[in-house]
């Protein structure tokens, strides 16, 4: 019995003791299972370092063409649309009135008035699937339901006028008729689509918007209305294709430099009138545009960036709006350029520019849409998906398909799901909206595209 006592003890140490050493293991486990993930992530980038096929005719082209597809797009895209929208999309933050967004576009908006400004907003602007992405990141964080920002964000580059008469022209009145009635008609459908799958988690977001308050204006609607009208002109002035060599499209095509010209004068005049911009500043910019148009008379690009950086140098650490302009417009820069430009990098690899072949081989594309079957309409939809198109040149490029073999339902449904989505449009849409959404809004193009495709196609056979 005198040996009680001091057992305890020993019993309590060695406890102790096997406590302490699974601690001690577990702690270890969790240490390789954490850094174990890193090594294996290691260890397969340096295998597929050891096994990239550089020397291969099809890998070395495949890259090239990323690459070259990366520098058309900054040289086309960039400079002239981007830009343009970024400061757009800085504006409405800025200059819009929360309340204004959610009276139009909110999701407690009457339906037909936020799905009616959101289609024809976005049919006016007429731009491709990246440019849209800066406005329509504006538009939802400044407080637009779920609904109206992606009919907004569907409409944009996929009611085209200018495309959709270009597509009659070339392509055939029945598909001009049938890209117009059924991109009309999926603005409205994903948005409802949209909001009633997602209609629990937009109930929150209005209960936050509800306090909105509406503060007095610092200026008359008009002013701020012909504002935005000159950026939004300046836009669409700057990025005009040419339809054909006759007609008035060809026409406002002749002339689209001098009507970039007029806008852009238009704008310093209001920042000037009623933004707070120096009217000696603005006429320094004015006059250095003035010296690149004449210098560079063949590379209308140059005043326009001369331009740019005068605005910039107009806006940035600016005290009151001006400087708040161009701080929104420089935060949605930094947030949507690099994922655009890397999603421009991975189409350009994967399947190359027009006439150009990346690693997907084109002869795979082309026997893939004939006929007019489920699978033939599915590819073409998730094609045109994952492609980058710019503003009309999914019309040659179809043109080209149709006469290897496409079916007109397979063409459709890549007219209808290739202008309003691209890899680069997706990161950025998931990094607004998040994974879920951004799933749901991809697969819900994709799927009416590829019904109306079939649809389609068998009315025409």
């Amino acid at each position: 019995m005198s040996g009680g006592p001091s057992f305890l003890p020993r019993i309590w140490r060695s406890g102790q003791t096997i406590v302490a050493a699974s601690e001690a293991t577990r702690q270890r486990a969790a240490y390789w299972m954490r850094e174990g993930k890193i090594a294996a992530a290691f260890g397969l980038v340096f295998v597929g370092c050891l096994l990239l096929p550089v020397g291969s005719a099809r890998f070395d082209g495949a890259v090239l063409e990323g690459l070259h597809l990366v520098r058309w797009y900054a040289q086309e895209h960039v400079l002239l649309c981007l830009v343009p929208a970024f400061f757009i999309a800085g504006a409405i933050s800025v200059f819009v009135g929360q309340a204004s967004v959610l009276r139009y576009l909110g999701a407690r908006a009457n339906r037909v008035v936020a799905y009616g400004v959101a289609s024809v907003s976005g049919s006016i602007l007429a731009v491709c699937s990246c440019t849209v992405l800066p406005l329509f990141a504006g538009i939802y964080r400044r407080g637009a339901g779920l609904g109206p920002a992606t009919a907004f964000l569907y409409s944009g580059p996929a009611i085209n006028v200018l495309a959709i008469v270009l597509t009659a022209r070339l392509l055939g009145p029945d598909l001009g008729i049938a890209r117009a009635v059924g991109a009309i008609g999926f603005s409205i459908v994903i948005g409802l689509s949209m909001h009633l799958i997602f209609r629990g988690e937009e109930l929150d977001r209005n209960k936050s918007d509800a306090t909105v308050s509406t503060p007095e204006a610092s200026r008359p609607l008009w002013q701020t209305l012909l504002y935005f009208g000159a950026m939004i002109g300046l836009l669409l002035a700057a990025n005009w294709g040419e339809a054909g060599q006759e007609g008035p499209w060809a026409a406002i095509h002749s002339a689209k430099w001098l009507l970039t010209a007029g806008f852009a004068i238009a704008l310093g005049v209001f920042l000037s009138a009623w933004f707070g911009a120096r009217w000696r500043e603005v006429a320094a910019v004015a006059s250095v545009v003035l010296v690149a148009a004449v210098l560079f008379p063949a590379k209308p690009v140059a005043p326009f960036v001369a331009g740019v950086i005068g605005l910039v140098l107009l806006t940035s650490g600016r005290p009151g709006e001006l400087g708040e302009w161009f701080d929104a417009s420089w935060q949605l820069a930094k947030q949507i350029l690099p994922l655009l430009l890397l999603g421009v990098l991975a189409a350009g690899l994967l399947l190359g520019r027009p006439g150009h072949e990346g690693l997907i081989p084109s002869a795979w594309v082309t026997r893939a849409v004939g006929g007019n079957s489920l699978t033939s309409n599915l590819f073409a939809s998730i094609a045109g998906a994952f492609m980058y198109f710019a503003t009309l040149t999914e019309v040659p490029i179809l043109q080209g398909l149709i006469g290897s073999g496409m079916g007109k339902g397979p063409a459709l449904a890549l007219l209808l799901a290739g202008p309003a989505l691209s890899l680069p449009n997706m990161l950025v849409i998931r990094n607004v909206l998040g994974t879920r959404k951004t799933l749901t809004y991809v697969i819900l193009v994709v799927v009416m595209a590829s019904l109306s495709g079939i649809v389609f196609g068998r009315l025409v056979s």
